[in-house]
């Protein structure tokens, strides 16, 4: 944007801009350690932008205005709540908004209030009573830019949220294919949890974990035991793919947690990756968050069962010592938890 922009301009000559003041020209208050040298182009928009939001001025200039705040400095989160109080009150087309707003979604991929101002936007029932058609096509394309994209994915969980999206086959579709791409796509499995297990309705819809802490956190009222297993399944053909990545592992603990089953459900599977020669002295070990799942199933065995407890013990000195050495302390603390529990027993 040219310097002197809106001090040459007819169209501001009735505004008086307020520069900002931090202090170090009047010698009043406190000065700056370090004054902030922003570039001359920015210093006299926002010193226009100060002007026309202490008049509150809603006008189509006010509003190109903060377009070009905008795209010199998208973190500026004062001039998007600005931006959209103008639409509201001067009833502009938000889907015009949301085309625009996708450009500039490109344009700054990791911009937190980007992804505010459009669900401001989308929380209009009047303008958008359903899901726009192109919004999760949009989405995805985001996706191809950054598939990990944090501010992407709140976003798509809120939409889920407000559209009703629970069951909608895009949804599970996209996760789907977001997976299949890179297995080791955390996000896409959390989205996957969301959509098969977190609560609907109510203050904690959308939250997977919700519940009182302890035996109940996380449990389902009502289990689709078909849904269960095809998700447990789903997470095995994952596993065999990259045995290492802990996503699908995760997962299936959720989904065993919903569903109130044990997590000795999976102890033949988890043993697979773990091979143990008849002397017991020689271990292969192909997965160490198998050998993680098999330490926390003879760890639940362990109670009044000296043989879980010292195959529980094995299996937590081999990630000590070998597999997971960086977290050598915590199974250490492991360990002591399974020696006191016996020597209280």
């Amino acid at each position: 944007m040219a310097e002197n922009k809106y001090s040459s301009s007819p169209e501001w000559a009735d505004i008086t801009p307020i520069p900002l003041d931090d202090g170090s020209k009047d010698g009043e208050g406190p000065a700056p350690l370090a004054s902030i040298a922003y570039p001359p182009a920015y210093a006299e928009a926002t010193a226009y932008l100060r002007a026309v939001m202490a008049k509150n001025e809603m006008s189509e200039r006010a509003l190109k205005l903060t377009t070009d705040v905008i795209m010199m400095n998208p973190a500026h989160y004062t001039v998007w709540l600005y931006r959209a109080k103008i639409l509201f009150s001067l009833n502009k087309n938000l889907s015009e908004e949301i085309a625009w707003l996708n450009k500039v979604s490109l344009k700054f991929l990791k911009n937190y209030q980007i992804w505010h101002h459009r669900q401001v936007l989308m929380s209009n029932r009047a303008a958008f009573p359903t899901l726009p058609p192109q919004e999760l096509d949009f989405l995805m394309e985001m996706f191809a830019e950054d598939a990990k994209n944090y501010h992407v994915w709140t976003y798509r969980h809120w939409l889920v949220r407000h559209f009703n999206l629970w069951d909608d086959p895009r949804e599970i579709r996209d996760v789907d294919r977001l997976i299949n791409q890179d297995v080791r796509n955390n996000s896409a499995w959390s989205h996957r949890y969301l959509l098969r297990f977190a609560p609907r309705e109510g203050p904690d819809a959308g939250m997977a974990n919700s519940g009182i802490p302890g035996e109940t956190k996380g449990r389902l009222d009502i289990v689709d035991e078909e849904l269960v297993d095809a998700e447990l399944e789903y997470a095995k053909s994952k596993i065999l793919l990259a045995p290492e990545n802990r996503s699908p592992w995760l997962y299936a603990r959720g989904v065993l947690r919903a569903a109130g089953r044990p997590l000795s459900d999976w102890k033949e599977f988890a043993s697979q990756f773990v091979s143990v020669s008849e002397s017991g002295t020689d271990v292969e070990v192909k997965s160490s968050l198998a050998l993680e799942w098999l330490a926390d199933v003879y760890s639940e065995e362990a109670e009044g069962q000296e043989q879980a407890a010292t195959e529980a013990v094995k299996m937590l000195t081999l990630l000590k010592e070998k597999y997971d050495p960086i977290r050598r302390n915590y199974w250490d603390y492991k360990i002591r938890q399974l020696s006191s529990a016996a020597a209280s027993a």
